[in-house]
């Protein structure tokens, strides 16, 4: 069962603007920073070395984004209860410009101040202003709660 805006409200801190970011069953996620991919990242099984990444810095409030994948800081920091799950979309603003963005599940125990991959497609770029609204959070309550919760390395991470 998807968890309302009156619920959902208490999961996160550090919002730009509740009234405009706070939907009937989820909350949008705003732009922080912005990274470029500067190293290739490894993945095996059990252990990772993700991409080394540069930071982009705005030009006025804008970052002016050619083709390609970036990583994208939020500015929320989000707490999932121990009985809930998170999962991320992206807003349809973004697809009606021809930009995708791709997030994770946030497991039930996870806290931090997440992070997504923001891909434009569009040949002619982006303009993305600073603490714009990319993605919509939404938190679906579990039947009961889990044998353990998220203690991964991202726990805490960009706090």
């Amino acid at each position: 069962m998807a968890l309302p805006d009156k619920i959902i409200a208490s999961f996160i801190c550090c919002v730009k603007d509740l009234n405009i970011q706070i939907q009937p069953a989820g909350i949008d996620l705003t732009v922080r920073k912005m990274f470029s991919f500067a190293s290739p990242a490894y993945i095996g099984f059990k252990d990772r070395r993700p991409a080394k990444v540069t930071e982009l810095i705005p030009t006025n409030g804008v970052w002016r984004l050619k083709p390609g994948a970036y990583k994208v800081m939020f500015n929320e920091i989000v707490k999932v209860p121990d009985d809930v799950v998170g999962l991320c979309f992206p807003r349809s603003s973004l697809l009606r410009s021809g930009v995708l963005f791709t997030c994770t599940v946030w497991d039930p125990g996870y806290v931090g101040r997440g992070e997504g991959l923001l891909t434009v497609l569009n040949p002619h770029g982006l303009e993305l202003e600073v603490g714009a609204r990319v993605a919509q959070l939404v938190f679906i309550k579990l039947t009961e709660k889990p044998s353990k919760v998220y203690e991964g390395v991202y726990k805490g991470e960009n706090m």
